[in-house]
């Protein structure tokens, strides 16, 4: 296997403990990105982090360059920085506010410029309680050397930065609930179309909404350009991305790789990364990003980790999770439990997500604690098709937000992949291991 060595974009701190100081962000250039891109106009800013094709980094990976330029003109414009990180072994956000909080400040405070946005919000999931207080550190100490708030710099750009605690809610991710949400109100995502955050978002006016890792690239590409960011990586995949490794693997962790140029097997075997699975035993399948996704199997190992190679592949690098399983792993049980947890997080706004999730996780408990019925099986994919018809990947929609067809993809993807495991849980009368 070859592993790439591109330049650590948004982890070359991380080797400091003192990492998330305002006095080692500037030992290590910290926000001179900052005091570049106020040299330049807000145009040529935008336009090289179009140049970058960056795509998000939260889960949808839409282009953020693009995403900038739907921004409708108007008076009063918002940016909104989603770090409601909650999905399921997702923890690549996380660390990025809890060890390097000022490259996150310096990515919001350069967004706000390109975008000539006057207030901006960083919103941080709850429970992430050393993020939240390194993030409102880390931004009090920018206010006083003058990176944030009025006359950055001695320029003419100012601009405020709120940070603000959500209540823990995974629907909160996206980007609508989040909006509510920080509205006071409850996290119900918006219907769209016909308008979508960049016309009509935080109260009513037009708003950007990035997730923390998509920023945290900022600082970096306005440094060194948007044309060496798009040098790494291959096609619509440029860059490096994080990836949040976890499972049955020897080194889980959180890894920045450069994409395309590097496979699932490097990731999950080379001895700089996952370093492989403990006991030398086999890999049953892989959760390639976040467990929403539809699962992979070992045939999988040498597909590139890039974003539309994953999507040909009928998954997606979403979240930028990796979950391993290894030949010890009860598929049902795994499904069941990733079935739970929508479940219990559906906002209950539409029918078939608040309904069609208590259904599943009730057949897939009764399978797995015994009692479960040979037709159960014709059941799941039944009840599957209603909630995202054809069960297939993209997910036909049916609810307001993408949670509801989500939900199908464990189950689907562990009955296509282990149809006689769960045929044993029910010959058996339980769960064969263990």
């Amino acid at each position: 296997m070859t592993i790439t060595e591109p330049p650590r974009i948004v982890t070359s701190r991380l080797g400091y403990e003192d990492s998330h100081t305002l006095e080692r962000y500037l030992a290590t250039g910290g926000y001179e990105g900052l005091r570049k891109a106020l040299t330049m106009t807000p145009e040529q800013v935008a336009a090289e982090v179009d140049a970058a094709s960056l795509l998000g980094r939260g889960g949808a990976g839409f282009p953020a360059g693009r995403k900038w330029s739907m921004l409708r003109k108007a008076p009063t414009t918002y940016l909104v920085v989603n770090g409601d990180e909650s999905e399921p072994a997702t923890f690549k956000d996380h660390m990025l506010v809890e060890r390097d909080p000022h490259q996150l400040v310096e990515g919001v405070v350069i967004a706000a410029y390109a975008l000539g946005v006057a207030q901006a919000f960083i919103y941080l999931r709850g429970e992430f309680a050393l993020g939240l207080e390194r993030v409102q550190a880390a931004l009090n100490d920018a206010y006083d050397h003058g990176a944030v708030g009025r006359g950055i710099f001695g320029s003419d750009f100012s601009v405020d930065v709120v940070v603000h605690p959500g209540a823990g809610a995974y629907i909160c991710g996206e980007e609508t609930a989040l909006i509510e949400s920080l509205e006071g109100k409850r996290g119900f995502p918006r219907i769209k179309p016909p308008y979508f955050p960049a016309v009509i978002g935080l109260y009513g006016e037009p708003t950007v909404v990035n997730n923390v890792e998509t920023l945290s690239n900022l600082p970096w590409i306005v440094r060194n350009g948007g044309s060496a960011f798009a040098a790494l990586g291959e096609g619509r995949s440029a860059g490096t991305r994080l990836f949040a490794l976890s499972g049955h693997v020897r080194n889980p962790g959180v890894y920045e790789i450069e994409m395309v140029k590097t496979t699932f097997r490097d990731l999950i075997y080379a001895p700089v990364l996952g370093a492989g699975i403990p006991g030398g035993r086999d890999l049953k399948a892989i959760i390639p990003g976040g467990v929403s996704a539809p699962w992979f199997g070992p045939e999988h190992l040498d597909l590139p980790l890039g974003q539309d190679e994953v999507a040909a592949a009928g998954s997606m690098l979403g979240s930028g999770s990796v979950v391993v399983m290894d030949d010890s792993t009860c598929a049902v049980r795994a499904a069941w439990r990733v079935t739970r947890f929508f479940w219990r997080e559906s906002c209950g706004q539409c029918t078939p997500c608040r309904e069609g999730s208590g259904w599943l996780e009730k057949i897939l408990r009764r399978i797995e604690d015994g009692a479960g019925r040979e037709d159960d099986l014709d059941l799941l994919m039944d009840a599957c098709d209603n909630i995202s018809p054809g069960v297939a990947w993209p997910p036909q929609q049916t609810t307001i937000c993408v949670l509801g067809p989500s939900i199908p993809s464990s189950i689907a993807s562990a009955i296509r992949m282990f149809r006689d495991e769960f045929l044993l849980h029910v010959k058996e009368g339980g769960c064969p291991h263990g």
